[in-house]
This record gives C-alpha cells, sequence and structure tokens, in this order.
C-alpha cells in the first residue's frame, strides 16, 4: 500500500514533489488544474524527471468543477478537449490512471440527460485514453454519485472505466458511509482511494484522521479485506504539514496491524 497526497493547484508541481519526498511520501496525487498546475504552465517532462529523481510515483487528478455534462455542448466540447490533454500530459508524466469528476450541473435538465451527457463525455475519452495508456476512472461525488446504483448509472455502460473511491465523500449526505456498499458491488475495478475525516452532513471539511467521525480503522479494514492494496491520497488539507504527517502514520501503523 502506497500513501500519498495532492499537490496545492497554485504550486509549481516541482516544489510540491520535493516536499512530499522530504515527507517520505510514495507518490504525488497531481491535479493538473489553474492556476499554478494548468495544462499550459507545466512542464510534464521536467515534472517525470523529478519524479524519477525523487523515486516518487504519480496518480493524475483533473479538477472537479469541470462542465462534463454541460448543455451547452461548445463547454462539454471544450471540457472534452482540456480533458485530452491532461491524458496526454499524464502519458508523457508516467500516469497509468486519471480521474474524473461526473458533474450533475445541468439546471433543469433530469438525471437521465444528467447521465447521458456525462456518458458522451466519458466515451469521447476513451480514443485518447487508449492511445495514451491511461485508464480513466471516475469519483464518487456527495449528493449525487454516492451509492451502488448512482455510481453505476456510469460504471456499468463502461465496463472498462475504473473507481476511485473518497472515503471522505462516502460519509457525507448518506445515512451511513457508503464504502463498503460500493466496495463490495465494484471492488475489483478500484484503482485509487482518498482519504481524509469529516463529520458527517454536508461540510467537506479535509480534516486529519481521527478528528471527525469516519471511523478510519473499519474502512482500511474493508479495504484490506477486500484484496486492495494500493495508492491511498490522504486528502488532509492544512497549511500545517504536520497534521498530514500525523495522519500518514495513522495509516501506516493500522495498516501494518490489519
Amino acid at each position: 500500500m502506497l500513501i500519498g497526497a495532492m499537490n496545492h493547484p497554485a504550486a509549481n508541481p516541482i516544489g510540491e514533489i520535493r516536499w512530499m519526498a522530504e515527507l517520505k511520501l510514495d507518490f504525488i496525487d497531481l491535479t493538473l488544474e489553474p492556476p499554478g498546475a494548468a495544462t499550459w504552465r507545466i512542464d510534464a517532462k521536467a515534472i517525470r524527471k523529478e519524479l524519477a529523481a525523487t523515486g516518487l510515483k504519480v496518480v493524475g487528478h483533473t479538477a472537479y468543477y469541470l462542465p462534463l455534462c454541460s448543455p451547452f455542448e461548445s463547454l462539454r466540447r471544450a471540457t472534452v478537449a482540456e480533458l485530452k490533454i491532461c491524458i496526454e500530459q499524464f502519458a508523457v508524466i508516467g500516469a497509468k490512471w486519471m480521474n474524473l469528476h461526473p458533474d450533475r450541473h445541468a439546471p433543469m435538465h433530469d438525471r437521465r440527460f444528467i447521465i447521458e451527457r456525462n456518458l458522451q463525455t466519458l466515451h469521447d475519452l476513451l480514443p485518447t485514453a487508449h492511445e495514451c495508456g491511461v485508464g480513466l476512472m471516475i469519483e464518487n461525488l456527495p449528493g449525487d454519485f454516492n451509492s451502488v446504483e448512482q455510481l453505476g448509472e456510469l460504471l456499468d455502460p463502461i465496463p472498462e472505466l475504473g473507481l476511485h473511491l473518497d472515503i471522505g465523500h462516502s460519509n457525507l449526505m448518506v445515512k451511513h458511509n457508503s464504502a463498503a456498499e460500493i466496495v463490495r458491488k465494484y471492488g475489483a475495478r478500484l484503482k485509487h482511494v482518498h482519504l481524509h475525516d469529516n463529520k458527517g452532513g454536508a461540510a467537506d471539511l479535509h480534516l486529519p484522521l481521527g478528528t471527525g467521525n469516519v471511523d478510519v480503522p473499519a474502512e482500511l479494514r474493508m479495504l484490506k479485506d477486500s484484496g486492495y492494496n494500493e495508492t491511498i491520497t490522504l486528502e488532509v488539507f492544512s497549511a500545517d504539514r504536520h497534521y498530514l504527517a500525523y495522519s500518514r502514520d495513522v495509516v501506516q501503523k493500522l495498516w501494518n496491524s490489519l
């Protein structure tokens, strides 16, 4: 099992890789988004060189606010074009998987429209993904894509689409954490995990582990019992990296004890 963190989008990715290596993390969850890590600002070859120098691995991440299901076809096509660039950049950098966030922002349109537009965008991206050797995975999101049934609307029609499980998200806007149910159904397609704490409800707080009500030991046990042994990103968003280092130690200790 590998533990990593996400770069700050306002910072230079090279500097982010260096402090993650100093913190003895295993990989960077590299999000390509403005202002500091946009596809038109980064040097993909330099990033790959820095990863090789530090020994860090990489997982691909994209901006959560891209309009994959926009009713404006010109905007949806622009999203496809930007995501194709992300795929190409990640191929150069060396990422094998890139995440996508299902879009649900289409006012006055029903869910059928939202699902069909998301699927259309995914299908538009697949040829580039195949050509570049980068797999696509979708992340569960609170509210609209956070249950087996909701995620199945995208996963079932595209068998090669991977699952990116965010355990913090699976604790939001639900009666109980939905992570275990999702893994029971789609564990064979699980490619990457995000882990952070919160207090339920609707607030995506990204707290250090142990400061909210996510049952971290139970969720890690569930992952290990499922056979998962890949990448876990600690999405602990604090300027003080002590909290990230502490959360890293918590995961390492718990994982080794299971």
